[in-house]
């Protein structure tokens, strides 16, 4: 899997995103929801810059391969679950979607720990 080039789509989809919750949303959701959206954007930017790295390590031999292919993994799925559930909180206001929320959380520490065990066994 190329995880540096879906880092790049990622990284451009956040500055889309941000883009369009600080034009297009602002005048449409309350303060409480507008914080939501920028939270899902902080974490999907800072979470795709860290696959962006993650991704690199490997080639620099920092990295065992199939460590890299895992944090990788972790990284997206907690961005999809992390940031996805709640740009959609934020645009919908279903309060259930929350509950979604934590996975991607711990989807995102697991990614992190994951990598701090695989460069310390490298």
């Amino acid at each position: 899997m190329n995880w540096s080039g879906i880092a790049a789509i990622l990284l451009g989809l956040a500055v889309m995103l941000g883009a369009f919750g600080a034009h297009g949303l602002r005048a449409r959701l309350d303060a409480y929801s507008m914080g939501i959206y920028e939270k899902a954007v902080f974490y999907h930017f800072i979470h795709a810059l860290g696959l962006l790295v993650v991704s690199i390590l490997p080639k620099l031999g920092a990295l065992r391969p199939s460590t890299g292919a895992w944090v990788c993994w972790l990284l997206a799925v907690g961005i999809l679950l992390f940031s996805g559930s709640l740009y959609l909180l934020a645009l919908t206001g279903v309060r259930t979607l929350g509950a979604i929320t934590p996975l991607g959380g711990l989807a995102f520490i697991a990614a992190w720990f994951a990598l701090a065990w695989g460069l310390f066994r490298n």
